[in-house]
């Protein structure tokens, strides 16, 4: 297969590809294409490529019902076993496949397609991102996956995906992330946006418990990574033993980080003193030359 031609076609959806590879030579490899075929649902096994790894008991038990009244209305989307003769894996659809055993059906409709380990990845994750079934970090290890087995840049990733460049990196750079962080996006008590701002952070850990137990919106986050963070107790002590900053000036610190986005700290020496702003890209410098300019 023309992999650009491929990538181009995956851009534009799940279900034009789907509707259209049965026109398009697989390599080394004839086309198969039944619709709605019933396969005994134990001769379908999981896809371990599969970028889905969250299945919740309440998600499931909704689809379970719902099966158990009307059937599985869309088919799932499978591909020959390599390991077994009429058996097949899942390319897309294991959440229905999953609702599908809880019911007690004994077959389950589904397409057959003929596809290498590259396409099977790149359907899944399709699916996926377009049912918005994926989570911020199984989106980043499918991206990483084609990455490091499909030698993908980002900007090929955005194409296939449908999805702008911007998008891709950001979601990409949630996986520098620790793992405690990361089960804090997986469980879905830290959203994408609030995860961002902690990547450049010293202690992402620390600065996530705080979001989470204050409720802070993206902007407030923002302002406190900039800030540094929370920090211990000893850290608040000046390096040259002097007392700590009295409450009044750290709250003045606090409103001019609040008003301005970045790290502000105030500094008396007797009867004068200084205001720093710190900022971490050229574009913070632009807006505090902006806002004082204005």
């Amino acid at each position: 297969m023309n992999e650009d031609l491929s990538k181009k076609r995956l851009g534009r959806g799940l279900a034009a590809l789907i509707g259209e590879m049965d026109r398009l030579p697989e390599e080394n490899a004839p086309r198969v294409a039944t619709l709605d075929r019933q396969v005994p649902i134990e001769f379908v096994t999981r896809n371990p490529r599969n970028p889905r790894r969250l299945f919740t008991e309440a998600d499931l038990e909704d689809l379970t019902q719902s099966i158990r009244e009307h059937g599985i209305v869309q088919p799932v989307v499978v591909r020959p076993s390599k390991d077994s003769a009429d058996h097949y894996e899942l390319i897309a659809g294991e959440r229905r496949w999953r609702a599908a055993q809880r019911a007690g059906l004994s077959t389950v409709p589904v397409i057959i397609r003929e596809v290498n380990d590259r396409v099977a990845l790149e359907l899944a994750i399709i699916e996926n991102v377009q049912r918005a079934d994926l989570n911020p970090i199984e989106e980043g290890m499918g991206y990483q996956q084609l990455i490091d087995d499909h030698e993908y840049t980002q900007a090929d990733l955005a194409q296939v995906i449908g999805k702008s460049r911007s998008h891709v990196a950001n979601t990409l750079r949630l996986l520098k992330l620790p793992e405690p962080v990361r089960d804090m996006i997986t469980n879905g008590a830290l959203s994408a946006g609030h995860a961002r701002t902690l990547i450049t952070a010293e202690n992402p850990a620390a600065l996530a418990d705080k979001i989470i137990r204050d409720g802070l919106s993206v902007r407030q986050a923002e302002a406190l990574a900039q800030s540094g963070g929370p920090k211990p107790a000893a850290s608040k002590a000046k390096s040259d033993g002097e007392d700590a900053k009295d409450a009044d000036t750290r709250a003045l610190e606090k409103l001019l980080s609040d008003v301005t986005g970045m790290r502000v700290t105030v500094n008396h020496q007797n009867k004068g003193g200084d205001v720093r702003i710190h900022y971490a890209t050229l574009e913070q410098l632009d807006e505090i030359c902006r806002r004082l300019q204005s």
